[in-house]
């Protein structure tokens, strides 16, 4: 090979490489110009087909807005509050854009919540409302109206009179006291209505059914079961079946997943209250974008609550 054929070769090389490295820095600087965002959607569990349908929610929202890559996490059940901190304080040392919080507790979370703030995380907190001065927005239904719901669906159920009892999700989380005061207030007003029993199963269904076993034996003369959640509402109807008293305990539970709905349609289960999940998940990822671009929220935002009954519960199995 003679010296200018090698010249034009080495040239050739350089000018290669060259084009090579300026295609690659101007792709990385075009990646820097339009980075992902990540936001953190982070539930109590994902254990049940309501925090599926949350999750589902979360990621159409995710979907419909290009770079924005959305993560739902959870600890393994709703009990599990040090997994939920756990978790969060992962998703802070990772730096994300944002997190969406559906708090398994308050005292518990507040310290780790302060932390996403002083490293300039916006906090979006939804599901279950929590006294804490820096969150961007709630997002959620009013609890304590949908156990007002249930109340007052049972007291006219009953005609106004009759034994009936509550089984209610975890102790001292905010979603659940509101629950229960709601249904307190339906039936405060009717004097017909003894409530003869509130027992936890911590949003749990088997624990739902034992709770249920236990309340048909030490009071054989009870007529409704208003419980907080559908999954316990679900293992209340199980029990209930078990001892062939379907029909005559009626039982109401919210959220209105499609097996509870299913469950009212087919006349297993009295009512539900309906929370639409998929609408939560949605508006809780929209909000935290919103808080990302620095638009002016709202301090709360109410995603509804409806009564289902066997009139209308095929609208909600479409």
């Amino acid at each position: 090979m003679n010296t200018v054929t090698m010249r034009t070769r080495r040239f050739g090389l350089a000018a290669l490489a060259a084009s090579i490295g300026t295609l690659l820095l101007g792709s990385c600087r075009q990646e820097n110009r339009n980075p992902s965002i990540d936001v953190t959607v982070v539930t109590k569990a994902l254990d049940s087909e309501w925090w599926q349908r949350v999750k589902a929610g979360a990621e159409t929202a995710a979907r419909v807005n290009p770079g924005v890559r959305v993560a739902v996490l959870a600890p393994e059940r709703e009990v599990n509050i040090d997994q939920q901190v756990s978790i969060l304080e992962d998703q802070i040392t990772k730096r994300v854009a944002a997190l969406a919080v559906a708090p398994a507790g308050t005292a518990e979370l507040i310290p780790v919540l302060d932390r996403a703030r002083a490293a300039g995380i916006p906090v979006i907190i939804f599901d279950t409302d929590i006294d804490w001065a820096s969150k961007r927005v709630y997002v959620g239904s009013d609890n304590r109206k949908a156990g007002r719901i249930a109340g007052e669906y049972i007291a006219k159920l009953l005609d106004g009179k009759g034994k009936v009892a509550v089984i209610r999700g975890i102790l001292g989380v905010p979603t659940h006291e509101d629950r229960v005061a709601g249904f307190r207030d339906a039936i405060r007003d009717t004097p017909g209505i003894e409530c003869v029993a509130v027992q936890p199963a911590n949003s749990e269904r088997a624990l739902g059914m034992s709770v249920m076993e236990n309340l048909l034996t030490r009071y054989p003369d009870l007529r409704a079961v208003f419980a907080g959640n559908d999954q316990m509402a679900l293992g209340a109807v199980e029990a209930i079946a078990a001892r062939n008293l379907t029909g005559k305990v009626a039982v109401v539970g919210i959220d209105a997943t499609r097996e509870a709905v299913r469950a009212v349609k087919d006349g297993r289960l009295a009512g539900d209250v309906a929370m639409y999940p998929e609408r939560l998940g949605s508006t809780a990822v929209q909000y935290a974008l919103r808080a990302l671009r620095g638009e002016p929220i709202e301090k709360r935002i109410d995603v509804g609550e409806t009564l289902v009954t066997k009139e209308n519960a095929a609208l909600f199995l479409k």
